[in-house]
C-alpha cells in the first residue's frame, strides 16, 4: 500500500468515526473500498427474500406498496421497476446551498455501511457502486434544506441516489456536471434499480450522522484547543493553578471535570509565568520594568483566586466534554445501525424471512446528542470570550497587561474590536443553540406526525463549532500578545508551560507581536486555520 492510500473493508458492524472522516477528506485516488465477504453474503439473502416477496406477490410496505399515505396502494411486480425510480425522483426536493463535499462523502459512505448489514434487500452491486463514486470522486449535489430527520433523510438522500440512475447532479474534477455525464466521466453506467432499492437508499439517518462524525471529531479538537487557549490565558494574567489541584477534584469527582484538570496541570507545568510557585504568589521574578511597558499594580499575597472563566475551566470544560462524548456515543451507534424500512430478516438455519416495519429511521436519538453537543460547544465559547475580554481589561485583570494589548492605547485600539467580534459570534451562537429536537411538525397526512429535526440540529451544532474556533483563535492571539507584554516585565527568558509553551511558538510564527494597529482580521484567519488544521493540538503532543 503506498504512503497516503486508505483501504477499507466495510462489514456493516464495525465503521468508526474516523474512518468516516478520513473516508470523507480524501481525494480520488487514494481509497480502495470493499464490501466484506460475509456482509456480502447477508446482503444477498435479504436480496434473495425481495425477489420471493415480489414472485409471491405478498404485500409488504416499501416492497409492494406505495410510500408514507399511500402505504395501502398495492404495486404490481410490472411496476416494481418504476417504483424506485419514482422515489428518487419525487423525494429529491432539497433547497438552499449545498453540502460541502466532505458531508457529502460521509453520508454515502455510511450508506453503504448501513446496507452492508444485510437487513435493506438491495443487490451487492448498489453497495459497490457508492464505493467506486467515493473512490473515482463523484460527489452528487445536495441540498442543505429539506430533511426532517424522521422518516430518515429523505431529500438529501435522494439527492445522493439520483446520481446512481444518471440524473440530478455531481461534481466530478472541480466541475459540475448533470448526473449521466458525470457517471460517464469516470466510465460507470447508471444503474437499473430493482425493488426495495430506491426506498434503501433514501429511507435512513446518512446525512443526520455525516453530520455527527464531522462534528464530533471538530467538537473533540475544538474542547483541546479550548482547554490550551485557556492555559495559555491563565499565564498572560498571572493567574494561579493551585484551582486545579486534583484534591480538589476528587472532592467532586465527575470523571471529565477530573481529566480536565490532569490536562491543565500537565499544560502548564514548569511555568514561571503563574503566581503559585512555593512561597512566592506574587512578586516572583521582577527584574526592572521596560520602558514599553510598566503596570501599575502587581498581584499580591493576598490575592488568593481568580475569576471563574479561569478558575472553573475543569468544571465547565469537563462538563462541556461529556456533551461530545455522548455525542460520539450515539454517533458511533449510528454509524453500524440498520435505519432505512421496513427492515428484513433472513434465519440462516431455516431461511425463514420475516419483513417487519418499525422506526429505527427516526432521528431522535441522534437529534437530542447534537443539540447537547451545540449547547456545550456555545459555553466553551461563552468561556473564551470572557477570558479574551479580561486579557484586554486593564481594570478586569488588576493592570497585570495594558488597556486592549496596546502600549500606545488612544491612539492604538489595539484588540479593542477583536472582543467586539467574538462577542457578536458568542451571541449568533446564543440564538443558534434553541434545541431543534424540541420542535415537531406532522408531514405525510398525519402518518408521519413527530419528527426529530435531527439535520437542522446537527447543521446547528457545526455552525456553532464553526464559531467557536473562530472566538478560540481570538482568544490564542490575545494571549499570545499579553504573553510579551509580560515578558517586557519578567524578562524574555521566562519560561512557559511546558505545554502552552509549544502553542505560543506555533501562534508567533505566523503572527508577530502587534506593535502598533494593522488590519486585523488576516491575523485572525491565520489563527483559525491552526485551530481547524489540528496544529495547536498537535504542538502539545510533540
Amino acid at each position: 500500500m503506498t504512503a497516503g492510500f486508505f483501504e477499507l473493508v466495510l462489514d456493516g458492524q464495525s465503521l468508526t468515526i474516523a474512518q468516516v472522516v478520513r473516508v470523507a477528506q480524501a481525494a480520488p485516488g487514494t481509497l480502495h473500498l470493499r464490501l466484506d465477504d460475509a456482509a456480502q453474503a447477508r446482503v444477498r439473502r435479504a436480496q434473495a427474500a425481495v425477489e420471493q416477496i415480489i414472485a409471491q406477490e405478498q404485500v409488504v410496505y416499501g416492497i409492494t406498496t406505495g410510500f408514507g399515505a399511500f402505504k395501502n396502494i398495492f404495486i404490481s411486480p410490472e411496476q416494481t421497476t418504476q417504483l424506485q425510480r419514482n422515489i428518487l425522483m419525487s423525494h429529491a426536493v432539497g433547497v438552499g446551498a449545498p453540502f460541502p463535499t466532505n458531508v457529502v462523502r460521509a453520508m454515502m459512505l455510511i450508506r453503504a455501511n448501513t446496507l452492508a448489514l444485510g437487513h435493506s434487500g438491495v443487490r451487492p452491486q448498489v453497495i459497490e457502486f457508492l464505493l467506486r463514486l467515493l473512490e473515482r470522486g463523484v460527489h452528487p449535489v445536495v441540498p442543505r434544506q429539506g430533511s426532517l430527520g424522521a422518516s430518515g433523510d429523505l431529500a438529501p438522500l435522494a439527492h445522493v441516489s439520483l446520481v446512481l440512475i444518471g440524473l440530478g447532479e455531481a461534481e466530478v474534477q472541480g466541475e459540475i456536471l448533470p448526473g449521466a455525464a458525470a457517471l460517464a466521466r469516470v466510465d460507470l453506467a447508471p444503474l437499473t434499480l430493482q425493488a426495495k432499492e430506491g426506498l434503501a437508499l433514501t429511507n435512513g439517518t446518512g446525512l443526520m450522522a455525516a453530520l455527527g462524525c464531522l462534528a464530533v471529531a471538530e467538537a473533540e479538537n475544538a474542547a483541546r484547543v479550548a482547554d490550551i487557549a485557556g492555559c495559555l490565558s491563565l499565564e498572560a494574567l498571572h493567574g494561579t493553578t493551585r484551582a486545579f489541584d486534583a484534591r480538589i477534584h476528587a472532592a467532586r469527582p465527575h470523571p471529565r471535570q477530573v481529566e480536565c484538570a490532569a490536562r491543565l496541570r500537565e499544560l502548564l507545568t514548569g511555568s514561571e509565568f503563574t503566581r503559585d510557585r512555593p512561597g512566592v504568589l506574587g512578586e516572583d521574578r521582577q527584574p526592572a520594568p521596560s520602558a514599553d511597558f510598566v503596570p501599575p499594580h502587581r498581584h499580591t499575597p493576598v490575592d488568593p483566586q481568580d475569576a471563574y472563566t479561569l478558575r472553573c475551566i475543569p468544571q465547565v470544560h469537563g462538563a462541556c466534554e461529556d456533551a461530545i462524548k455522548y455525542a460520539r456515543w450515539v454517533v458511533e451507534i449510528e454509524l453500524n445501525s440498520a435505519t432505512d424500512n421496513p427492515l428484513i430478516f433472513v434465519d440462516e438455519a431455516s431461511g425463514a424471512v420475516d419483513v417487519i416495519s418499525g422506526g429505527n429511521f427516526h432521528g431522535e436519538p441522534l437529534a437530542i446528542a447534537f443539540d447537547y453537543l451545540g449547547l456545550a460547544l456555545t459555553e466553551l465559547g461563552n468561556m473564551s470570550e470572557r477570558r479574551l475580554s479580561r486579557l484586554l481589561d486593564a481594570d478586569s485583570n488588576g493592570h497585570v497587561l495594558p488597556p486592549f494589548l496596546t502600549a500606545d492605547g488612544g491612539l492604538n485600539s489595539g484588540f479593542m474590536l477583536v472582543q467586539y467580534t467574538a462577542a457578536a459570534l458568542c451571541s449568533e451562537n446564543k440564538a443558534l443553540v434553541h434545541p431543534a429536537s424540541a420542535d415537531t411538525i406532522p408531514t405525510s397526512a398525519n402518518v408521519e406526525d413527530h419528527v426529530s429535526n435531527g439535520p437542522i440540529a446537527g447543521r446547528q451544532a457545526r455552525r456553532i463549532l464553526r464559531n467557536l474556533e473562530t472566538i478560540l483563535a481570538m482568544e490564542l492571539l490575545a494571549a499570545s500578545q499579553g504573553i510579551d507584554f509580560r515578558r517586557q516585565v519578567l524578562g524574555p527568558d521566562t519560561r512557559l508551560g511546558q505545554g502552552t509553551a509549544p502553542v505560543y511558538e506555533l501562534v508567533r510564527t505566523q503572527v508577530p507581536f502587534v506593535t502598533t494597529d494593522v488590519v486585523m482580521y488576516p491575523l485572525i484567519e491565520t489563527a483559525r486555520q491552526l485551530v481547524i488544521s489540528g496544529a495547536v493540538v498537535a504542538s502539545t503532543l510533540n
